[in-house]
């Protein structure tokens, strides 16, 4: 769609591409990581409908910024040159309120894997979780604090929750019956105020290769606040594994499919279906055994009663040693958590 097929009534403001996005649909706006875009208008929390080159579309709202000098300028404000080491709060509404919405909700709920896990470390701790103060941090919907307060008998759960379904999960503590039980407080970590220290820290804070989001450090905040000496926390340690690899069948889907489709040569798009589909980190990678070109290294390893955000700083060199022929295609990284279990006497569990 062209600008003039557009009537706009508020004028325009600049963001920046952070990262490269493709389109998934005709309706959705491609772009690279320092496109200027100008968006129109903030359609809902997720998507924004947005012009590039004359051309518009839908666009995902996290991988923008505002332009700080151009919001400066069109709002008659002399930009402030001073060193500034505040947080950004723009950043800080975009990330909460993606955790507002539903779908994001949605999607969390749906990885059974790691639900289950934490349902199960309960069921097998309740014993030992009777009568205990539990807090729940970035607890979303409170599916892990209904799990505390159903499956084992806890003095107190604190569900923690910075985003605006913190609203929505007051009403499931009392649908569910367990306002007894469960408190929900609405606020980011570094600002809580609690009644008191708890025994047992939990939070699901792993994002893609373990620290996106970087959401562990309001745990380790949260965790040097409130938690007792000699409590708890769930997980107690996480690792981040890396291994190379060769990605065949997704190279050939991607790549060798233009080589001569239909009979006809279409190798001239090829440097473009590289830079469409290989220039950015793709998710959820299904990793054949046969594909790790080396043994995989874990390149970081987390004990969360004893880490700081300064441990989490990866430098240094990792050395793979190549085992068996193949072609290099990248990298593919995947994570561990443990939970360690309140018996001593008890085995850990682990999620892959």
């Amino acid at each position: 769609m062209h600008q003039e097929d557009e009537d706009y009534t508020n004028p325009p403001e600049e963001f920046i591409g952070l990262s490269d996005f493709t389109s998934c649909g005709s309706d959705q706006l491609s772009f690279r990581a320092g496109d200027r875009l100008l968006v129109h208008t903030k359609t809902s929390a997720d998507w924004w409908w947005a012009e590039l080159g004359g051309l518009c579309g839908y666009v995902p709202s996290s991988y923008l910024k505002q332009d700080v000098e151009d919001s400066y300028l069109n709002q008659g404000v002399k930009e402030d040159t001073s060193e500034d080491t505040s947080e950004d709060p723009w950043q800080d509404e975009e990330y909460f309120g993606s955790y507002g919405t539903l779908r994001l909700q949605l999607e969390m709920l749906s990885d059974r894997a790691r639900t289950e896990a934490y349902r199960q470390v309960i069921l097998t701790n309740s014993a030992p979780l009777k009568g205990k103060v539990v807090m729940d941090l970035g607890c979303g919907t409170g599916v892990i604090s209904l799990f505390c307060a159903r499956l084992a008998q806890p003095k107190a759960v604190y569900a923690v929750e910075a985003s605006s379904i913190a609203e929505h999960t007051e009403t499931l503590v009392r649908q569910n019956g367990c306002e007894e039980v469960v408190t929900v407080f609405q606020g980011r970590a570094e600002e809580l105020e609690l009644p008191g220290t708890v025994d047992i820290l939990i939070s699901e804070w792993m994002g893609n290769c373990l620290l996106f989001e970087f959401m562990v450090e309001s745990v380790l905040q949260a965790r040097d606040r409130w938690l007792r000496e000699g409590g708890m926390m769930w997980p107690s340690g996480a690792s981040l594994c890396l291994v190379p690899c060769q990605a065949l069948d997704y190279y050939t889907e991607r790549m060798v499919f233009w080589e001569q489709p239909y009979g006809l040569d279409f190798t001239a798009l090829q440097s473009l279906a590289q830079s469409e589909f290989f220039s950015r980190p793709r998710f959820s990678h299904l990793l054949k055994p046969e594909d790790c070109l080396a043994t995989p290294c874990d390149v970081i390893t987390l004990d969360m009663l004893t880490l700081h955000v300064t441990d989490l700083e990866l430098r240094g060199q990792f050395t793979f040693i190549v085992e068996k022929a193949g072609t290099f295609h990248g990298f593919t990284s995947w994570f561990r958590v443990q939970f360690q279990s309140l018996e001593r006497d008890k085995t850990t569990l682990e999620l892959l």
